[in-house]
């Protein structure tokens, strides 16, 4: 399919997901200038030799029986990517009755149950009914056999076990701003600090406990993406002598990120999502990490 096809297709779901959820209490464009712009693109009024670089992004807002005394809100919140139906879209699921397991793994089935029924084919329709028929089930799974979650700061027994993390994240690309605005909040909720560069390809760097960079993986990978993998990491177990020694590691004293923060290098190219890779490479090397520049696009920086 070409871009146009694929954008004709996207518009056609809009539409009829309008109809359906006719009003703004149920379906909710965040973006009206990239709707409007998809629209432009698909009835010629617009240039077509490149696609709209901003992306439809909408809420579709639903009241679900899931067996409560009341009514259970939940938010499906979702956006296109420019190859979509040949790729999936982005799809997060917000529900207050959901804790952290519940809705990871609420994602998981999601993304499964979508690449096996509906690759290249329009599916948020789908994806709403599967969220209405299956969300009582994952909302009153039971939890008593899942492992506590681990805790940073312990006894000295447990703390002698701990890990420092470093997750060197790749991505195809990542433009969404739903998206990125996850991946900075994730990585302040767990404590992480690091980097993420938006754009193509997409880069991202959490460090901090090993449980807390494994969390924020299981996140951000059951998330819609064109390709995603963890290109390199390193662990390094804490040495834990003595409260007063000089030698105690600690997770802070490892990190060579002070906090996290979305990091962009003179965005260029006809859709502004290519970095300057020079930059970048010097970003890495002032942080002491510039090594993992070769192991990302198998050149040596400078």
């Amino acid at each position: 399919m070409s871009y146009l096809e694929w954008a004709e297709s996207q518009l056609a779901e809009l539409e009829l997901l309008s109809s359906m959820f006719p009003t703004q209490e149920e379906l909710e464009v965040t973006d009206q200038v990239a709707l409007a712009e998809l629209r432009a693109y698909v009835e010629g009024s617009a240039p077509r030799d490149s696609p709209p670089s901003s992306r439809p992004h909408f809420l579709i807002k639903q009241k679900l029986d899931t067996g409560s005394t009341e009514m259970t809100d939940v938010i499906l919140s979702c956006a296109y990517t420019s190859e979509y139906p040949s790729v999936l879209p982005e799809i997060t699921i917000r529900c207050a009755s959901l804790n952290r397991a519940q809705q990871t793994q609420l994602h998981a089935d999601l993304s499964a149950y979508l690449i096996g029924n509906f690759q290249g084919e329009v599916c948020v329709l789908s994806a709403v009914n599967w969220v209405k028929e299956n969300l009582h089930l994952f909302i009153n799974r039971s939890l008593s056999t899942a492992p506590a979650p681990k805790k940073e700061f312990a006894s000295p027994r447990s703390r002698s076990q701990e890990v420092f993390s470093r997750l060197w994240i790749y991505s195809h690309h990542i433009y969404n701003k739903a998206k990125r605005k996850n991946i900075l909040e994730w990585s302040k909720e767990l404590g992480l600090s690091g980097f993420s560069m938006p754009g193509k390809p997409g880069i991202v760097c959490v460090e901090g406990s090993q449980s807390a960079c494994e969390e924020f993986w299981s996140r951000v990978k059951v998330l819609t993406w064109k390709k995603i993998m963890i290109r390199h990491r390193e662990d390094i177990p804490l040495d834990h002598q003595g409260e007063d020694s000089r030698n105690v590691e600690s997770i802070d004293c490892l990190r060579k990120f002070s906090g996290f923060e979305e990091a962009v290098f003179d965005p260029h190219g006809n859709r502004g999502n290519h970095m300057d890779l020079g930059q970048l490479y010097q970003f890495l090397n002032e942080k002491g990490c510039c090594d993992v520049f070769q192991i990302y696009f198998g050149i040596e920086g400078r």
